[in-house]
């Protein structure tokens, strides 16, 4: 599918819930959506019990009403199958079908979210929901699109019911085939654990102490596949009615249980959900990883935004509004990234249930509100930027993001409570965005030989073929950054023979004799005046050379910092923590010395280029408390309004400049 059918353009609305409202308020929505230039709305999401009020009657009048009024108004319908929310009578009738917790309790019906996805009886009835909908609104001109489930894997991802329990044992003989090869897989003759039945295994339960951390990661392994089966499902119900594109919401890297690059060649367009980390002053940043990691799982195609919030979300510790400004600045930042398509949760605040709280395109205190008048400016904006629609962002440096290797290395006993996967990720990207640099992730099998520099902050577990992949890329020219404790074990997290970094101990020409984790507050000195913390290695050099070493610390006269020439390439090796202007110093050194151009725009400006074949659009997010320069000549496509030398971005605002491609 190349793209959404229907409206030329970008794409601007969000989900919608007619089920809380009465016509009426229908009627005055719809205007109001069509005066914010909303030319596209979900709907469905969490209807299933007003459209199958008892399990095999159906009643899809408020559907088609809301459908025909959308249409009359020339608003694209998203229409999403409504299995998140089972229905009462489901929980009621099939109680075997609750999920249940890793500690033994059975969930049961109030909230939001799935039962367990293994259960038979969710699949059929998932399925013929989705079957029902497909079949009378698959030829609708108004359903240009359809959207399955919400947000899998949330609040609730993995079950410890007898299903789930019955399907990981097939899950497991399809992969292993014999108990031998689980029992090698597993090291179950550690503690004692080998299986001689496939009856005898069962979900990795809360156990005494710390459970086999194989099975572990195969049981994560086996929920996202459970899950993705679930979506498969529903996506070839409808698929039998209709060519129109069929996605599902990710959640990029806020999901830590799914494997969303093999669910991203499931569907035929990525979609996102993106919430800011409210508390957090840079949060702008962490939005900028999100959508760059949602256009990799895309594969550099446009893609879609398809919720965030117009201020305040409901459920963090302190749910912090949004500045004036900040909205806009949330919303063309993905666009910058890749996304042809703004779309928010929701459309009309609710007045009822858990999300109350929750901002919306139209609050609680109506038309009056800035919110609402931010809301109108940037579907102005928005219709302004439809000569953007389609471009393209390219990258020349990518970061290596492995959700399995995230699985293992977040297990218990590890070596420090340091070492969880997210925060080496967050700070290699917050260098790289303040350099400027625009960023790709990839998988570690992934073609590599497109990318002058590659990062792998954090990447503990790596496959041999990964491994070997790796080690190509750098035989071949690439440069190779790694981050300490990346390469300690293999697939089924196992530590290869002889000393770490595993299967990176070629590419990066050293070994490791011993891990010297750090105190809680203690800091090392470098040669080089930089300051490390959390980790630190006792080292061995064979074809690498120091580039820095340990001051003090354990690892006194060590080295700290390594290069490694391995064929054509370079590969260095962090082995400790650097933050803050130590890690920018370092990571700008690597890509001086890898050719790549670094510009580093002004302290809290966003700057990202979406091109044509014959023209480049560059967007100019400033997220600081003053002015700044625009780097560039060309036209701003949101003012129409020539831009030259001297020009700048307001504090808090956004140009976007189109320019000749050379």
């Amino acid at each position: 599918m190349s793209w959404i059918p229907g409206s030329k353009g970008l794409r601007y609305g969000g989900d919608y819930n007619p089920e809380q409202w009465d016509r009426e308020t229908w009627v005055e929505d719809i205007a109001l959506m069509k005066e914010a230039g909303v030319n596209l709305v979900s709907i469905g999401i969490f209807s299933w019990v007003v459209l199958e009020p008892r399990e095999g009657e159906y009643d899809f009048s408020f559907l088609d009403d809301i459908i025909g009024l959308l249409a009359d108004a020339g608003i694209d319908v998203d229409l999403g199958t409504p299995t998140a929310a089972p229905p009462a009578w489901f929980w009621k009738k099939y109680p075997a079908a609750h999920p249940m917790t890793r500690d033994g309790r059975t969930l049961g019906f109030g909230s939001r979210g799935m039962v367990s996805p293994s259960s038979p009886e969710y699949r059929r009835a998932s399925v013929a929901i989705a079957t029902k909908l497909a079949e009378r609104y698959a030829q609708h001109p108004a359903v240009v699109m359809w959207h399955v489930h919400n947000e899998y894997g949330a609040p609730i991802s993995d079950s410890y019911d007898d299903y789930s329990v019955a399907a990981f044992r097939e899950w497991l003989q399809a992969r292993y085939g014999t108990l031998d090869a689980l029992n090698r897989a597993w090291g179950t003759r550690f503690w004692g654990q080998s299986y001689g039945e496939w009856d005898e295994i069962d979900a990795p339960r809360v156990s005494a102490s710390t459970s086999n951390q194989a099975q572990r990661l195969d049981f994560q392994r086996f929920t996202s596949d459970a899950l993705l089966a679930c979506f498969i499902g529903e996506r070839d119900a409808i698929r039998a009615f209709t060519d129109a594109p069929i996605t599902t919401n990710f959640m990029a890297t806020n999901c830590p249980s799914i494997d969303y690059w093999k669910w991203a060649q499931e569907v035929d367009i990525v979609a996102n959900d993106h919430y800011l980390v409210a508390e957090r002053t840079d949060n702008h940043v962490l939005l900028a990883m999100d959508a760059d990691f949602t256009r990799s799982l895309a594969g550099s195609r446009p893609w879609i935004l398809m919720e965030h919030s117009t201020s305040a979300v409901n459920w963090q510790p302190r749910n912090i509004a949004k500045r004036a400004g900040e909205m806009a600045r949330n919303s063309l930042s993905h666009v910058a990234r890749g996304s042809d398509a703004v779309m928010f949760f929701q459309f009309r605040a609710s007045r009822f249930g858990a999300e109350k709280f929750h901002s919306a395109m139209l609050p609680h205190g109506g038309t009056s509100t800035r919110i609402w008048n931010e809301v109108v400016q940037l579907g102005s904006d928005l219709r302004a930027l439809e000569p953007v629609a389609g471009s393209r962002v390219t990258a020349s440096v990518a970061i290596v993001w492995s959700i399995e290797s995230f699985w293992a290395l977040d297990l218990e006993w590890r070596p420090s409570v340091e070492l969880g996967h997210r925060e080496r990720i967050e700070a290699f990207y917050s260098a790289l965005w303040g350099l400027g640099v625009t960023v790709d992730f990839v998988h570690p099998s992934a073609d590599l030989s497109g990318y002058d520099v590659v990062f792998a902050p954090s990447l503990y577990l790596l496959a041999e073929a990964d491994a070997a992949n790796i080690d190509s890329y750098v035989s071949s020219g690439g440069t190779l950054v790694v981050s300490y404790f990346s390469g300690i074990v293999g697939e089924n997290d196992e530590v290869p023979a002889g000393a770490s970094p595993g299967a990176l101990r070629d590419v990066l020409g050293l070994s490791i004799e011993e891990f010297l984790p750090l105190y809680a507050d203690q800091a090392v000195a470098l040669s080089d005046g930089s300051t490390g913390s959390a980790w630190a290695d006792d080292i061995v050099l064979d074809t690498a050379v120091a580039v820095d070493t340990y001051v003090d610390g354990p690892a006194a006269g060590k080295p700290a910092v390594t290069r490694n020439t391995r064929g054509s390439g370079t590969a260095w090796y962090v082995s400790t923590k650097l933050v803050g202007d130590d890690l920018l110093r370092f990571v700008t050194s690597v890509l001086d010395a890898s050719g790549v151009a670094v510009d580093a725009p002004p302290a809290g400006l966003e700057v990202v280029t979406r091109s044509t074949d014959s023209e480049s659009f560059t967007f100019f997010i400033n997220h600081a408390d003053a002015p700044a320069p625009v780097s560039i000549e060309g036209t701003d496509v949101l003012t129409g309004e020539p831009v030259s030398a001297g020009s700048v971005v307001p504090a808090g605002g956004v140009r976007v400049v189109a320019s000749a491609r050379p």
